[in-house]
């Protein structure tokens, strides 16, 4: 796969589908997440509607460069969390960085940007940072940096913090259990969930880089003010049994951005479950139909 390298040489492992000379997505992941986490399947289904889709490892995670550092991370999250100033390695404003790397090096303009959960943060402030770089936005399933909206439910906060074990086989299950406990309770699939564990564990396991991560974000401040500057074609998606990141956190997007759309998903939890894909790419597709003509 090709590497982006960004201005701070931070290297970006990235992939892409389709045809470079459809408009462009770029896709944004989460905590902890590698590129895998979009499902080839969707994008393929994003290329059928005539986008040139993106993927990528932010840093810290998959392929791309690692921030080693001698700190103590978590005594840093929890000190960040209770509202303690911390110095942190990097933080969203970085990752938003890195990721306009990557339309650099395919020497793309713009693109229409995508992000979930942590990704969202990231793509609202690559739109902060760089609006000439985002034709439109879409968050999913994340929120504002307001630490009084969006907030974990105590179970869910639970699988943020607790260790998932030592083993391979045993980080493996405490993926699947998690992801069963944080995602759409009607929509769990046991077999692609572990398949996914599986094959991100082999690629690259790396949960001091999730800490590093979750550090980032409990560092990186609140971005309501700034959302509200931003004159952009915006569309916020949240599911309405979301744990991890509830509901009040796409509301608060939404209500941030003036003339965002928001798309709530009945009974979709804090995962992307296939069974919601159509819904989805309808209205990224719809939203970059819009941005296109200037409406």
């Amino acid at each position: 796969m090709p590497r982006a390298t960004a201005a701070s040489g931070i290297e970006i492992e990235y992939e892409t589908f389709g045809d470079p000379a459809d408009p462009a997505l770029l896709l944004v992941m989460g905590l902890g997440a590698q590129l895998l986490s979009w499902d080839v399947q969707l994008c393929e289904s994003l290329v059928d509607r005539g986008f040139f889709v993106i993927r990528f490892d932010n840093r810290d995670a998959g392929l791309s460069t690692k921030i080693e550092v001698d700190i103590d991370l978590m005594g840093s999250i929890l000190k960040a969390m209770g509202g303690e100033a911390v110095e942190a390695p990097y933080h969203l404003s970085d990752m938003a960085d890195d990721a306009v790397a990557v339309l650099d090096d395919l020497g793309l303009a713009t693109a229409h940007v995508v992000g979930a959960s942590m990704g969202g943060m990231i793509a609202q402030t690559i739109a902060i940072r760089h609006r000439d770089r985002v034709q439109s936005l879409t968050s999913i399933m994340s929120t504002t940096g307001n630490t009084a909206v969006g907030q974990p439910t105590p179970e869910a906060m639970g699988i943020l913090l607790n260790p998932p074990g030592t083993t391979r086989d045993e980080i493996i299950a405490s993926s699947v259990a998690s992801s069963r406990l944080i995602g759409s309770p009607d929509h769990f699939d046991e077999a692609y969930a572990l398949d996914k564990a599986t094959r991100a564990y082999d690629r690259c396991y790396s949960p001091k880089g999730l800490a590093r991560q979750l550090l980032a974000i409990a560092t990186s401040g609140d971005r309501t003010a700034d959302l509200r500057q931003l004159d952009i074609n915006a569309l916020v998606i949240h599911g309405d049994v979301d744990p991890l990141v509830t509901l009040s956190g796409g509301e608060a997007t939404a209500e941030a951005i003036d003339g965002s759309e928001l798309l709530i998903l009945e009974g979709m939890g804090h995962d992307l479950p296939a069974y919601y894909w159509p819904q989805v790419i309808e209205a990224i597709t719809a939203l970059a139909s819009r941005s296109a003509v200037g409406v």
